[in-house]
């Protein structure tokens, strides 16, 4: 429900912006409905982050993602794209003008759900699309969760050799 978020940041005292903006609209009119919604509906939403930082003049963008992210984004780019490519904690915007900061990327998607239950922190997902079902994502979710049951340390691993790349 779209009321949580404001009643939270407004009981704890943070002061907040929301921008509403049709975007789903505009996804399921480019994206073929065989297909998932969920590149373009991430690139859009990064654009709105972007353009509302410059009209506040921020100087930079904190993301949410985590350690599972990079992980999960990662294994796509190597496994579907072709590519070693991850999320790094830090970056500059192409136009060169906004940090991109991704704080939690270091951590464990479970260590930050337990946190955040035991802040009582609002957790809204991103499943509002409905377009979900059966994404690569979700499967490459899976594979590394079953290499960390039978191999444990897998991810940890994983991850540190994302950050011990050998170009030669």
């Amino acid at each position: 429900p779209k009321h949580i978020l404001p009643e939270y940041l407004a009981r704890v005292g943070v002061p907040y912006k929301i921008i509403t903006q049709d975007t789903y609209s505009v996804v399921t009119e480019k994206v073929p409905a065989s297909n998932t919604y969920c590149s373009l509906c991430s690139r859009m939403r990064r654009g709105i982050l972007y353009r509302v930082a410059r009209e506040e003049g921020c100087e930079a963008v904190v993301l949410g993602h985590h350690r599972d992210d990079s992980l999960e984004t990662f294994m796509l780019n190597f496994l579907h794209g072709g590519r070693l490519a991850a999320m790094p904690p830090k970056l500059v915007s192409d136009a060169g003008d906004l940090f991109v900061l991704r704080p939690l990327i270091g951590c464990a998607e479970d260590d930050i759900r337990r946190f955040a239950a035991q802040m009582q922190f609002p957790i809204i997902p991103c499943k509002l699309c409905g377009s979900q079902d059966n994404l690569q994502r979700v499967a490459v979710k899976r594979m590394l969760a079953e290499w960390e049951r039978e191999f444990p340390g897998r991810t940890e691993t994983i991850f540190s050799a994302m950050r011990n790349v050998s170009t030669s």
